[in-house]
């Protein structure tokens, strides 16, 4: 690895945040759907993504979001390698974070909360990231998140 990969890394992970406003926040099920044809929200989720770039919006993604899409796709070796560069190495695009140790013990809270929920882990990592954050809008096609009530879930 070299030095300056490294550096941009760094910079990128550890990056003062863009108006929230103007980010989206990206769950593992519009990946998903962004790469496999044959999801049901495929069409949707690539005419979406079409219009973020159009509008220049920065999308955000996490090291946990980032596990469940290589863990979905690592049957198939070639498309989670590819799937995670595009969430780990596309600056200017997308904005990769990782979970802190703050994010984890709210996540652990929301976790306990929401009794009546089937919420992953990884859902509340995503639900105290933005929380953290300020990030209102999410490109997700699960159900989670419009459960928790606190999102605007795209598309």
């Amino acid at each position: 690895m070299t030095e300056s990969y490294t550096r941009s890394r760094n910079l990128l992970a550890n990056a003062e945040m863009p108006d929230p406003q103007a980010c989206i926040f990206v769950d593992t099920s519009a990946f998903i759907a962004l790469r496999d044809s044959k999801d049901i929200n495929h069409r949707r989720a690539k005419d979406f993504l079409e219009e973020i770039k159009k509008k220049r919006i920065l999308l955000v993604a996490t090291n946990f979001v980032f596990d469940e899409v290589y863990t979905y796709f690592c049957r198939f070796h070639k498309v989670a390698v590819e799937m995670g560069e595009y969430i780990r190495n596309s600056p200017g695009v997308i904005a990769y974070y990782r979970i802190t140790a703050d994010d984890e013990n709210r996540a652990w809270e929301i976790a306990k909360s929401y009794r009546d929920k089937t919420f992953s882990f990884t859902d509340c990592t995503s639900f105290a990231i933005c929380e953290r954050l300020g990030i209102l809008d999410v490109f997700a096609f699960d159900e989670h998140f419009k459960q928790y009530g606190k999102f605007n879930v795209l598309p």
